[in-house]
């Protein structure tokens, strides 16, 4: 067996449109290698005729021509479905005028595919929407690196002494874009003045998308991309995620994996795995992320138990736990 695995223009111009951007997207290829290196199967990541299978990752255009050639050639295609229209309307000002245009290709490319990654159950009834076969769907789970993401006092030390914090410190680790909720996020710093807030994750030009006001409150910083993931995660006391749309939540894991503790606000691609007051906290609206922040400020009690539940799903959600899926299907698409 021998896999191409492909991530449209990662290489390109030796990789200049995936530098200081840390995404999902990224955290999850690098998994995807290294699943395939536990498994002992042989990959590439140039297309090859000696290729069996060719697993894309963001079905673009080059990735469509790629698609064609190997249907022609006989070979297998996995497509992982980390893009739906729904989560591209609330990254860059102009793609809510692409909905229906994106939703149609994504449409198209995802039935290329002999199977289609679903990241969670909300996913694939996104794509069952698009009119997929649901016999292309596998629900597979992005997975979280524990050998990357792990407690580390060393580097929280690091990181708190580099950007000042003391204190219980609320934060979050992403893109900052307005689907991630920095509305929401600068709004709640403001009601809870007493505490620091750091977003740590890149800031686009305001060409693209809505930026960061020029005046915040004082307790709230937005460093900009951070090489150091990992001390990022590690600088928190309290990790919170407000998005208003998600096909997983690669960022969720790899809080748990840290051992913080968690809260959202509620998403249909959360729902059985996130579990409200177990593995963190589910608000229903911006007052419950206020009263729940509270409550986790105030209650040291909480706080563990709920590190607690996220260490146990970080276990269960291991890239070493989710392998065993993933050669199920390797193993039966090569015959």
């Amino acid at each position: 067996m021998r896999i191409c695995l492909y991530l449209e223009f990662y290489k390109f111009l030796g990789g200049i449109f995936y530098k200081n951007i840390g995404t999902g997207l990224l955290s999850s290829y690098k998994n995807q290698k290294k699943s395939l290196q536990s498994l002992s199967i042989d990959f590439t990541e140039k297309w090859s005729d000696e290729c069996n299978i060719l697993q894309i990752n963001t079905p673009w255009l080059y990735s469509l021509w790629l698609i064609k050639k190997a249907r022609r050639r006989g070979k297998k295609v996995i497509i992982w479905s980390h893009v739906t229209a729904e989560d591209t309307r609330g990254v860059f000002w102009f793609n809510k005028y692409f909905f229906g245009l994106i939703k149609k290709y994504l449409k198209y490319v995802y039935n290329q595919a002999d199977i289609v990654f679903c990241p969670s159950g909300h996913t694939k009834s996104l794509l069952t929407g698009y009119g997929l076969p649901l016999e292309k769907l596998i629900i597979q789970s992005n997975g979280v690196d524990g050998s990357i993401y792990f407690k580390n006092e060393q580097k929280k030390e690091i990181f708190r002494k580099q950007y000042n914090l003391n204190g219980l410190v609320v934060g979050t680790v992403g893109l900052v874009i307005p689907r991630k909720g920095v509305d929401v996020f600068i709004n709640l710093a403001k009601k809870q003045s007493a505490n620091q807030f750091i977003w740590f994750g890149k800031i686009y030009s305001q060409l693209m998308t809505k930026g960061v006001p020029k005046n915040l409150p004082a307790n709230v910083k937005f460093t900009g991309y951070v090489d150091d993931v990992n001390a990022a995660f590690n600088a928190l006391d309290i990790f919170v995620f407000l998005s208003s749309e998600e096909n997983q939540g690669m960022v969720l894991l790899e809080a748990a994996a840290i051992g913080l503790p968690i809260l959202v606000k509620k998403l249909p691609a959360y729902q059985g795995w996130l579990i409200h007051n177990e593995n963190c906290l589910v608000a229903e609206n911006n007052e419950e992320v206020k009263k729940y922040l509270d409550l986790l400020l105030a209650d040291a009690t909480l706080r563990q138990r709920l590190i607690a539940g996220a260490k146990k799903l970080a276990g269960q959600e291991d890239i070493k736990i989710q392998n065993q899926k993933l050669l199920a299907v390797y193993n039966k698409l090569s015959g």
